[in-house]
C-alpha cells in the first residue's frame, strides 16, 4: 500500500489502520476460551514516519492507550521488550530504536520495565498489560518500533533535498489488540453488568397487556432509531412483573414499561436494572437523557438517571 506509488516526506506521517482477520496456528494446549485463539481480528495500524518524527508519533500512541484504557476502567503495565538472539539487521539500528522508545517511556511518567530479549525479530516494542477480574495480566495493546521492514522492502520516499532514497520508520501499533481477547477480559471485568454505553442490552421495552403491544413495539423502534440496543418482550404467556425480573437477569439497563397512561402521553415508565423505579418521562425525553448517559461512558450511568 506504501509502496504502490512514489511518496513524499509531506504525507508522512501515513498513517493506516487495519481491522483484518489474523491467523495464528496456536499449540491445542495453549488456547483459552477467546483469551487466546487461532483466528482473530487485531485493531491493527501501521504508521509510515520520518525518523525525526518518531518519538511524537510513539508519544501520541501512549496517550491514545491511555484514554481508551482510561474509559473501560482499566490500569496497565508497560513492558520494553528489546533485541531478541535472533534479529534482523544493523545492530545500531537496534540500538537508536531501544533507545528511543526508553526516552518515549520516560516522557510518558508511567512506570515501564524492561524485558530483555523479548522484541520481535525486526524491531524492539513495548507491551501493554491489563489485569482481568481474576488479577492475571493479558498483552493487549502494543507499540512496535520497526526499522527493518522498509529496508527489507525497499521502501523510500522523496525528502526534503529532493533525493528518492530515505527509508520511512514503521511503527505498528494495537490499542485492544485482539479483539476477542479484550471482549473476554471486558466480559468477566464487568461479571456480565455492561456499562450502558458498551451494553449489548441496553434497553427491554415491556407492554402491560394486549392493548399496549403495537405501542410498545412503536416506542422500540424509535430508541432503535436513535441508535440504541432495544428489545420487546411480546410473550403472552408471562405476567409483567415476571418480565421485568427476566428483563433485570438478562442485565439490561433500563427497562421501560408501557401501559394504557403511557400510550395516552407517549410517554414510558423507566425501570432501572437494579431494580429502581424512576418517574415516567415523555419518549423524546427518555431518548434525549439516555444520549447525554451515553456520551458520558460512566461504568453505572443507571444511577444518574
Amino acid at each position: 500500500m506504501f509502496d504502490h506509488r512514489p511518496r513524499s516526506w509531506r504525507e508522512l506521517p501515513l498513517r493506516l489502520a487495519d481491522f483484518g482477520v489474523l491467523h495464528r496456528y496456536e499449540f491445542s494446549g495453549t488456547l483459552t476460551g477467546l483469551s487466546r485463539v487461532r483466528r482473530f481480528e487485531q485493531d491493527d495500524a501501521h504508521i509510515f514516519c520520518m525518523i525525526e518524527q518518531v518519538d511524537e508519533e510513539i508519544s501520541e500512541c501512549l496517550d491514545f492507550i491511555r484514554s481508551v484504557y482510561g474509559v473501560f476502567g482499566f490500569s496497565f503495565q508497560l513492558i520494553l521488550s528489546t533485541r531478541p538472539e535472533k534479529f534482523l539487521g544493523d545492530l545500531h539500528l537496534w540500538n537508536q530504536a531501544e533507545k528511543q522508545l526508553e526516552c518515549c517511556l520516560n516522557a510518558f511518567d508511567e512506570q515501564w520495565r524492561l524485558s530483555a530479549g523479548d522484541g520481535a525479530f525486526y524491531g524492539p516494542k513495548i507491551d501493554i498489560e491489563i489485569k482481568d477480574a481474576l488479577g492475571r495480566y493479558h498483552q493487549c495493546a502494543t507499540i512496535q518500533l520497526d526499522f527493518q521492514l522498509p529496508i527489507q522492502f525497499n521502501l523510500v520516499y522523496v525528502s526534503k533535498d529532493g533525493t528518492s532514497g530515505s527509508h520511512p520508520v514503521i511503527i505498528h501499533r494495537a490499542v485492544l489488540g485482539s479483539l476477542e481477547r479484550m471482549v473476554a477480559i471486558l466480559a468477566e471485568d464487568y461479571a456480565g453488568k455492561w456499562p450502558f454505553w458498551l451494553s449489548p442490552r441496553q434497553i427491554m421495552v415491556i407492554p402491560d397487556g394486549p392493548a399496549c403491544e403495537e405501542y410498545g413495539q412503536r416506542v422500540c423502534q424509535e430508541f432503535v432509531e436513535a441508535g440504541f440496543m432495544a428489545d420487546v418482550d411480546l410473550d403472552p404467556d408471562v405476567l409483567l412483573n415476571k418480565k421485568i425480573r427476566n428483563s433485570q437477569l438478562a442485565q439490561y439497563n433500563f427497562i421501560l414499561v408501557v401501559g394504557e397512561r403511557e400510550k395516552a402521553n407517549h410517554s414510558v415508565s423507566v425501570h432501572t436494572g437494579d431494580s429502581k423505579v424512576h418517574d415516567e418521562l415523555s419518549v423524546v425525553a427518555t431518548i434525549e437523557k439516555m444520549k447525554h448517559l451515553q456520551q458520558l461512558r460512566k461504568m453505572r450511568a443507571e444511577e444518574d438517571f
